[in-house]
């Protein structure tokens, strides 16, 4: 058992220096594993959006992101976002129309975390004009889209893996998806 805690520890420890990004004391960051283009980490807004960040971190920890493809990414007319989430992309194909529609059926309200919806802002996925049916897809701006501010609860900010999300296109696979916690 003590050698299991020291192991844990270790693959704790890896993931983080693999991640790049150190949560600092009372931070929780989120990373994503991205086949064949890097990792994204993006810290996560607990004490400004708390159901929020509970709802993606459990979901992170019990795996449910794991082999998941983003299957929105929007760069023209100008750069806007990229979209993960639907479980659906793990077994569909892309072009299926249930894809984008796909959850766990929870319904996290809306949370206004005061943060703008800027370059690498993180925000909850609803269906249209229901700000208060967030679930378990989520959006990376990648641009300044503040006319999204007060429809979407902003609940993270992308810390490291800017130049990665960049480079996302239709059918990207997230390999693992892994929660990392500051000390």
């Amino acid at each position: 058992m003590k050698l299991f805690a020291i192991w844990s520890l270790f693959v704790l420890a890896l993931m983080a220096w693999a991640s790049g990004y150190q949560p600092k004391p009372g931070e929780t960051v989120l990373v994503l594993a991205i086949e064949g283009r890097g990792n994204v980490s993006i810290l996560l807004f607990t004490k400004e959006a708390p159901k929020t960040t509970a709802h993606i971190v459990q979901l992170a920890k019990s795996g449910f992101y794991d082999g998941q493809r983003f299957f929105r990414v929007v760069t023209t007319p100008r750069p806007f976002i990229v979209q993960f989430g639907d479980p659906n992309t793990k077994s569909k194909p892309l072009d299926d129309p249930s894809i984008g529609q796909g959850g766990t059926g929870a319904k996290i309200p809306y949370e206004d975390s005061g943060k703008p919806n800027v370059v690498g802002a993180v925000g909850l996925s609803t269906p249209p004009k229901e700000r208060d049916a967030g679930d378990c897809q989520f959006y990376i701006n990648l641009n300044n889209n503040r006319f999204l501010d007060g429809s979407y609860t902003v609940f993270g900010q992308v810390v490291e893996g800017m130049d990665v999300v960049r480079r996302i296109e239709v059918g990207d696979r997230v390999t693992k998806a892994t929660i990392l916690t500051g000390n």
